[in-house]
């Protein structure tokens, strides 16, 4: 997994509360058994109509958004059911940030074992994201993991809460078994004394 220290990316806004797993990562696409490919399906049916025509409404198909690293989003994002595709179609597609007032246990927990940074802030300051996301084209917000502040360009400074483990987790690019690698040496020495 790659190690998070700071990233600066452009906005993307998701104006929607209750954001669960199947809108994410529709049901129709989780026979893949890799971890790539899934980001061309994030959000499918909010993305594309049932005949397969764009809904140019839709932030992520309008060219202002294009490239965008950080995903803002409403009050318990990621609910429903506990798919690791989801956060899997969230980095395939390019986002390694995601910020919103809360976000459903399962799928938080998901973010930190695959590289993205959730990231809880007040519904008043999420609300200020969305203006200021809407108010400047081409928006962008610096994500520094290090110092666990968010700046952008036009005078913003936030400090967000994270769980310092889970703060270390990113900050060495680690997962579960990253971690217990780290502890190699010790594993071979108890199997080789049990042989």
């Amino acid at each position: 997994m790659q190690a998070f220290t700071k990233s600066t990316g452009l906005v993307c806004p998701v104006d929607r509360v209750n954001v669960d797993t199947d809108a994410i990562i529709p049901k129709q696409f989780l026979k893949r058994i890799e971890r790539t490919g899934f980001g061309q399906f994030l959000f499918f049916e909010w993305r594309w109509d049932e005949s397969g025509n764009v809904i140019e409404s839709f932030p992520m198909n309008q060219p202002r958004y294009q490239g965008a690293s950080v995903l803002i989003s409403r009050a318990n994002f990621g609910c429903g059911s506990s798919r690791e595709h989801a956060p899997w179609a969230i980095l395939d597609y390019g986002f390694n940030v995601v910020i919103a007032p809360s976000f459903a246990d399962i799928f938080y927990n998901n973010c930190f074992k695959n590289g993205i940074l959730p990231i809880k802030l007040s519904e008043e300051q999420v609300e200020d994201l969305f203006q200021r996301t809407a108010k400047h084209d081409g928006y962008k917000l610096t994500v520094d993991l290090e110092n666990k502040t968010i700046a952008d360009e036009h005078g913003l400074s936030i400090a967000f809460d994270l769980d310092e483990h889970r703060r270390q987790f990113l900050l060495q690019g680690l997962d579960d078994i990253g971690l217990t690698l780290q502890h190699e040496d010790k594993i071979a020495a108890y199997e080789a004394a049990r042989a």
